[in-house]
């Protein structure tokens, strides 16, 4: 019995194609996780009820920018990584001098904007009222800081009023108001689980290649 063999076609044109099916079967299915994993992130963000602002700031880009490689990789980020992470992870905050972290109480106060639109703090809310804080000592609870009617000498050239109206500041003008409630720590509660979805998509990642690849093979 005698066999004979032909090959059809060049096999360095087959190995070719197969290489060039791997490669954009990687870069689609690495960048089709990347964008899921963003996607995942942006809506987990809205979920918490951190905005939209924090949310855009989730971004991915993928590599190479340009065509297709074997070994092509998607990033996903913030531009925010500080907020995140601590929303992330349940970070405890403390103040930077060792002090105590300044909550605004009432809700007229935290609308209230220092500079580069941050929360007020207890110097920016004299500045911008006018109005000098005292400290207040409670034992066995947090201390305060209290509006007494008493003008302050930190007065910005343009004191703002604070309150519903004319008649609430007056009010206002004749008693002792809580302003700020003076804590040595806060803990932030964890709102967001991004390790979790960045082990979703990368458990998904060879299922996206391999149907990928089979998309290629049917092109």
């Amino acid at each position: 019995m005698r066999f004979e063999f032909k090959v059809q076609g060049d096999p360095l044109d087959f190995m070719m194609a197969e290489i060039l099916a791997a490669e954009r079967a990687v870069s689609r299915g690495t960048r089709r996780a990347g964008d899921g994993l963003r996607r995942d992130w942006r809506g987990q963000v809205k979920a918490a009820g951190l905005g939209n602002r924090l949310a855009n700031t989730v971004r991915s880009r993928s590599f190479p920018e340009s065509g297709e490689s074997i070994r092509a990789a998607s990033l996903v980020y913030s531009r925010a990584p500080e907020i995140l992470d601590a929303q992330d992870r349940g970070a405890l905050i403390r103040s930077r001098d060792g002090f105590y972290l300044a909550i605004p109480i009432a809700k007229d106060v935290q609308r209230l904007r220092g500079p580069k639109n941050k929360r007020i703090t207890p110097f920016g809310w004299e500045q911008k009222t006018g109005r000098k804080l005292r400290f207040v000592y409670r034992q066995g609870r947090h201390a305060l800081l209290v509006d007494d009617g008493v003008k302050s000498f930190r007065t910005s050239s343009d004191p703002v009023s604070w309150g519903a109206g004319r008649r609430a500041r007056s009010r206002r003008a004749k008693k002792t108001v809580p302003i700020f409630v003076l804590v040595p720590f806060a803990k932030l509660r964890q709102k967001l689980q991004l390790d979790r979805a960045s082990d979703t998509w990368a458990n998904r990642l060879p299922g996206l290649i391999v149907d990928n690849w089979r998309g290629a093979d049917r092109g």
